[in-house]
C-alpha cells in the first residue's frame, strides 16, 4: 500500500490564476510558494525517508503487482509552477514528483510548454496524462471519448518526452471502472484517482492507485498526520469523498455549477485569502496528545 497525495500549483500569494486553470475551483487547490514549504518540510519531518515514485516498474512482465512505495507526490492539470516553482522545491529535498499533464493546454497560457515539459522528464520527474481536455464528468464520457482522451494525451506525451508514458490521473475526481478499462486500452499501467485510500486494485492489469487531495483548507501539520498514518485525517477526508460522491451522483451535470457558485462568492484572483480549515487545527492533538509534535 502506498499513501498519494493530490496537489495542483503553487502561486505568488493570491494570484491564483499565474499557473494551471483560472478561476475559483482551481483556486481552491492552490498553495502559495511559503504555504507549499511549509507542507514539504512537515512531510520531511515525519516520512522523508520513505518517499517514492511509481514508474514503469510498478507492474511486473506477468501483470503482478510489485510491492508499493510508502507515499507520493502527484501535481494535476500541468501549470507553469510544475516546473518553475515545484520541481525545484522537491528537487531540494531529493524527491520525485508526478506531473499529470492535461494536453490540450499545452503551449497556452499558464500551462506548461512543449520543451519544459521534456525538462521536467529530463530532470528526473515523471511525467503523465491528465487526459487532453479535462472533461468536467469523465465517468459520463462515451467509451469512444474515453479511449481518445487517453490515447491522444499519452501519445502527445510520448512524442514530447521520448519515452511511452504509461501514468495517469482522472480529472475531477469522477472516476469509474470504465475509466479504467479504457486507460488501459491504450497502455496506462499506473492509474491515479481521488478517492481517499491507501488500498490499490488492479482493473485489466492497471494499478489503480487512490489520493488524498490537498487544498488550501487542508494546514501543513493535517498533511503530515494524513502521511504518518493517523486514523482521523484519513477517515475525515474519506467521509467528506463520500459526501461529494453522492452530490455527483445526486446532481449530475449540475454538480460542478453548483461548486463553482460557492466557490466564486468570495474569489477574487488577485488577493490571497486565508483558507478556513475543514477541521480544528488542533483537534487531533487533544483526542491524541501524540498525534505529531511539530513546530
Amino acid at each position: 500500500m502506498s499513501v498519494a497525495l493530490i496537489y495542483h500549483d503553487v502561486v505568488p500569494a493570491g494570484q491564483f490564476d499565474d499557473s494551471g486553470f483560472p478561476g475559483p475551483g482551481a483556486a481552491h487547490y492552490k498553495f502559495s510558494k511559503g504555504e507549499f514549504r511549509s507542507h514539504l518540510e512537515a512531510l520531511q519531518r515525519v516520512a522523508g525517508s520513505d518517499f517514492g515514485t511509481v514508474n514503469n516498474s510498478s507492474l511486473d512482465t506477468a501483470g503482478r503487482r510489485q510491492p508499493a512505495l510508502p507515499w507520493l507526490l502527484t501535481f494535476d492539470d500541468g501549470g507553469t509552477s510544475s516546473l518553475l516553482t515545484i520541481a525545484g522545491m522537491l528537487e531540494e529535498r531529493g524527491w520525485t514528483g508526478h506531473f499529470f499533464v492535461t494536453t490540450d493546454w499545452i503551449d497556452s497560457p499558464g500551462f506548461l510548454s512543449r520543451q519544459q515539459i521534456c525538462q521536467l522528464r529530463q530532470r528526473g520527474h515523471i511525467v503523465g496524462s491528465h487526459s487532453c481536455s479535462h472533461p468536467e464528468r469523465m465517468s459520463a464520457c462515451p467509451w469512444a471519448q474515453l479511449v481518445d482522451e487517453w490515447r491522444r494525451s499519452c501519445d502527445v506525451l510520448s512524442s514530447i518526452i521520448g519515452e511511452q508514458v504509461t501514468v495517469a490521473s482522472v480529472p475531477g475526481g469522477f472516476y469509474s471502472r470504465r475509466v479504467a478499462q479504457a486507460a488501459t486500452q491504450v497502455g496506462i499501467r499506473t492509474l491515479f484517482t481521488s478517492e481517499p485510500t491507501v488500498r490499490q486494485r488492479l482493473v485489466d492489469g492497471c494499478t489503480v492507485v487512490g489520493r488524498y487531495a490537498i487544498d488550501r483548507g487542508v494546514s501543513a501539520r493535517q498533511v503530515a498526520a494524513i502521511v504518518a498514518g493517523r486514523v482521523l485525517p484519513r477517515l475525515r477526508q474519506a467521509l467528506l469523498w463520500q459526501a461529494k460522491k453522492l452530490a455527483k451522483t445526486i446532481a449530475g451535470s449540475w454538480y460542478t455549477t453548483v461548486r463553482e457558485r460557492i466557490l466564486s462568492s468570495n474569489y477574487s484572483p488577485n488577493s490571497a485569502r486565508r483558507a478556513v480549515p475543514l477541521w480544528p487545527e488542533n483537534l487531533d492533538e487533544k483526542r491524541n496528545p501524540e498525534v505529531l509534535r511539530m513546530p
